[in-house]
């Protein structure tokens, strides 16, 4: 039996915005998935998303707001009022609270944070000082650290006393502090359970932790959590201080949205990725930002044909096959950028290593060029004749080890001259590609011209 498809009822929301339904809104949003909530938030207009927005418990519209895309998110936040958006940002984590500020417009989000209860916004602005791929820009700030002369005691009675604030953090281990805030150890909780109450925490905790510094990076801190199986660290500042925690999760979702970002990069959409609700000229923009470039680098690599015209006028079946071996070599050189861009983003692979990837991709070029050249060659043999045949094929196979080697090499440079290997490798890549199969299969052409016609 197949399982009931829930799709969300416009008509129904406006009804219960019309009737202040508060209770009404909440357990109608319940019901739906996830993924049902974005697409009825994203078909509502600004007014009646506020309203909604407005209409529901602070604490819930966060947990709407976080199961969200960051893009919607922000989208959100940005349309409705200050006051109500500050109310819903204060019950998201300190590290979602950052990253979605920082991702709003910046008179927006001092709006936001001049709302916000001043113990909150003065967290956020600390976070929102650290790149989002650093331990800093990832790390919460709601985690449990005492001083070492506590007692087991006077932890148990804060934790009683404190257990509304505290119910909300995702407690997987005590901390004790020194002076300054100076990390000194680990506590897990089974032992403080077990403790006697006259101990003190430094007698129970674990001595000199693993941590990590705010500055440490997000690749660093990726391939650290593969190798151990730790839920979390502790964040410490330059002088050692405990500032925060890092969840593995949080490390592991930054990976995902690394690699997210690097798609659409490559697919030619710049800055946060698009949704359909946004405005029709930003989202041109955007696009036209990669296209109108592209054109310029197509018109460069068409002049190739242009030169050679004459060439193809003689021979027109080229024509058909030009296509072809332009395609089928941006298909090998994009499949090697795609693996230089994930190495470089794993940190499997520097920038300097230029000769190493040079030979794994010739390998790999030589191969699948002669292959690739070989079923383009029976094509265009059967198509013309033999000679029309070698001259496709040859030309195919020697794009493809262009294509291959560029698409491998190209976003180490980039990386070395601190540019974005995710952006600039496309179109570089697909005029030089462009480029040389179009002379590939005009020159071998020309040569023998006599053969063909």
């Amino acid at each position: 039996m197949e399982a009931k498809v829930v799709e969300f009822d416009l008509g129904r929301v406006e009804a219960i915005l019309g009737a202040e339904d508060r209770a009404g809104a909440e357990e109608y949003l319940r019901e739906l998935p996830t993924s049902e909530r974005a697409r009825l938030l994203s078909r509502m207009d600004g007014d009646s998303r506020e309203h909604l927005i407005g209409l529901l418990d602070a604490e819930f519209a966060a947990d709407l707001i976080q199961g969200l895309g960051e893009t919607q998110s922000i989208e959100i936040l940005e349309s409705v009022d200050a006051d109500l958006a500050a109310k819903v940002v204060d019950h998201v984590p300190s590290d979602e609270q950052a990253d979605l500020l920082s991702g709003c417009d910046e008179e927006v989000a001092e709006k936001i944070l001049a709302a916000m209860s001043p113990e909150e916004a003065v967290d956020a602005r600390e976070l929102m000082r650290y790149e989002w791929d650093t331990a800093g820009g990832m790390m919460i700030t709601e985690y449990l650290a005492y001083r070492e002369t506590a007692t087991v005691r006077e932890v148990a009675e804060d934790m009683r006393s404190n257990r509304d604030k505290y119910a909300n953090f995702d407690i997987q281990y005590v901390y004790v502090t020194g002076e300054n805030q100076r990390l000194l150890g680990v506590l897990r909780l089974r032992d403080l359970v077990l403790a006697r109450q006259d101990d003190t925490v430094v007698s129970l905790m674990i001595q000199n932790p693993i941590s990590v510094e705010v500055t440490a990076g997000l690749h660093d801190l990726y391939h650290f959590f593969m190798e151990h199986h730790f839920l979390g660290l502790p964040v410490v500042d330059l002088n050692g201080a405990l500032i925060g925690v890092l969840q593995r999760s949080d490390v592991e979702e930054s990976m995902s949205e690394e690699a997210t970002e690097n798609y659409l990069k490559v697919s030619g959409l710049q800055g946060n990725e698009e949704l359909r609700s946004m405005p029709l000229m930003t989202r041109s923009r955007r696009r036209l930002s990669w296209l109108s470039i592209n054109i310029v680098l197509n018109v460069i690599a068409a002049s190739v044909i242009a030169v050679n015209q004459d060439v193809l006028e003689k021979v027109i079946a080229l024509a058909v096959f030009l296509p072809i071996i332009s395609d089928m070599s941006g298909c090998s050189g994009n499949q090697a950028v795609g693996v230089s861009v994930r190495e470089l983003t794993l940190g499997l692979v520097k920038p300097k290593e230029v000769r190493r990837v040079f030979l794994k991709e010739l390998g790999v070029g030589l191969v699948n060029g002669f292959v690739l050249g070989l079923l383009v060659a029976v094509a265009g043999t059967i198509w013309q004749n033999g000679w029309f045949g070698l001259v496709v094929g040859t030309a195919l196979m020697l794009n493809t080890i262009v294509a291959v080697l560029i698409g491998g090499l190209v976003p180490l440079i980039l990386k070395g001259f601190k540019m974005d290997p995710a952006l600039a490798s496309g179109p570089i890549l697909t005029t030089i590609t462009d480029m040389c199969g179009f002379f590939f299969v005009l020159f071998f052409a020309g040569t023998l011209l006599e053969r063909l016609v």
